[in-house]
């Protein structure tokens, strides 16, 4: 039987503006300057392991989540290197290059706009 592979999730907000730049659709209200407020869920993905018998300490993934949110809150996403068309594609890569250094577990970044039932999910190799 092969060890069980295990899922562990943490979830961060933050708020933050943005506009799409002009070359999309004629007219589009998404080249006009608006906010959200974003939900970000970061996954690893692996088995349990190690004296604790885990796939990864969750506090760990919670502090760089958090970080990483921080840096956009309340802030102009299209001023952020990588975002300057701040889609949630974008969005989702930026989450995955920030936490992948740390975490080698990382399977999944979801980044999602609830008010507006909007989301997108990246899912990586592990």
């Amino acid at each position: 039987m092969t060890a069980p592979v295990f899922e562990i999730t943490k979830s961060a907000s933050f708020d933050a503006a943005h506009r799409l730049p002009e070359g999309g659709a004629e007219g589009s209200p998404y080249t006009r300057l608006h906010g959200h407020s974003f939900r970000v869920e970061a996954t690893l993905r692996g088995p349990a392991s190690g004296p604790v018998g885990w796939v990864s300490d969750l506090g760990a993934l919670d502090s760089a989540l958090k970080t990483a949110c921080l840096e956009l809150d309340h802030s102009l996403l299209n001023d952020h290197p990588g975002l300057e068309s701040p889609t949630l594609e974008a969005l989702c890569a930026h989450f995955a290059a920030r936490l992948a250094p740390a975490f080698s577990h990382l399977s999944r970044i979801e980044v999602s706009r609830p008010s507006v039932g909007e989301r997108c999910v990246l899912r990586l190799p592990v």
